[in-house]
């Protein structure tokens, strides 16, 4: 279980990450609600598999700060641009 100050990194990053991508590729785009929940909950998902995979980003120095920031971006906008290609959503 993630302590709070993580899990709010994560979730800013993740709808950071969300939004970002969201926004420059207009192909894949969702709409601010779904890019929110979307990336917000890429950038949760992505961050716990991170840390699994990657044991010395967790903590509160730094580099594991910097590197849950990067992972939990990186994971929303993936998510995102998975959700504006595979979901029921997508124009034509």
């Amino acid at each position: 279980m993630p302590d709070t100050i993580s899990l709010i990194i994560w979730l800013i990053a993740g709808i950071a990450g969300g939004f970002a991508i969201d926004d420059l590729l207009k192909g894949f785009h969702l709409g601010p609600a779904r890019a929110l929940v979307v990336g917000a909950v890429g950038g949760v998902v992505g961050s716990q598999i991170l840390q699994l995979l990657i044991p010395a980003w967790s903590g509160f120095n730094v580099v594991p700060i910097v590197g849950q920031v990067i992972g939990a971006a990186a994971s929303g906008a993936a998510l995102t641009v998975v959700a504006g290609t595979a979901g029921p959503w997508r124009r034509r």
